[in-house]
């Protein structure tokens, strides 16, 4: 048992160490990534959470409805569940800075905080994600590329008490 034990944690080191986006990173594009612009309107989106160890446990269908009143962009995600669950979540957004955002949505604890550089858009935040029995807190390390004007893809890291869970890979496309 102690063995197993010691062969998950250097596991789960080595999966924490691997290597992550960072706004510093070389842009792929000349595009600047307007959160306001693109997801003001109707978006689809298409996700799954996939654990540390690779295995896809959840797929879902995002629909999303977006205004945008010039400080402040309000998103309805309406999520469908591979397994017929739904959910609804609803976050304000507020434009903080030329590049700076601030957000609030049910379950999230305090503030989410994010910045857009280029075509790149960074936002984390922890929350109280529904589970089957109840629901788990979590921490998001959430990033977007803008990859054309009609095409977001997002890749977000999840990890608990520092521990990586493993990443929700979403593609949204505007409709």
């Amino acid at each position: 048992m102690k063995n197993l034990f010691l062969a998950l944690t250097a596991l789960v080191f080595l999966a924490s160490c691997s290597g992550k986006p960072s706004l510093d990173d070389e842009k792929l594009s000349d595009r600047e990534f307007r959160l306001e612009q693109f997801f003001a309107g109707k978006t689809k989106a298409h996700g799954q959470f996939q654990d540390i160890l690779g295995n896809v446990s959840r797929r879902f269908e995002v629909d999303i409805t977006g205004t945008w009143d010039g400080r402040l962009l309000t998103m309805v995600e309406d999520f469908t569940y591979a397994d017929g669950s739904e959910e609804q979540r609803i976050w304000k957004l507020t434009k903080t800075g030329p590049n700076t955002w601030s957000g609030t949505a049910g379950g999230v604890i305090g503030d989410a905080f994010g910045e857009t550089r280029g075509d790149t858009f960074n936002w984390g935040y922890k929350i109280d994600l529904p589970v089957p029995d109840g629901t788990m807190r979590v921490v998001f390390d959430d990033w977007m590329w803008q990859l054309s004007d009609t095409r977001v893809l997002n890749r977000a890291y999840m990890s608990k008490y520092g521990f990586p869970l493993g990443e929700v890979v979403i593609y949204f496309e505007k409709e």
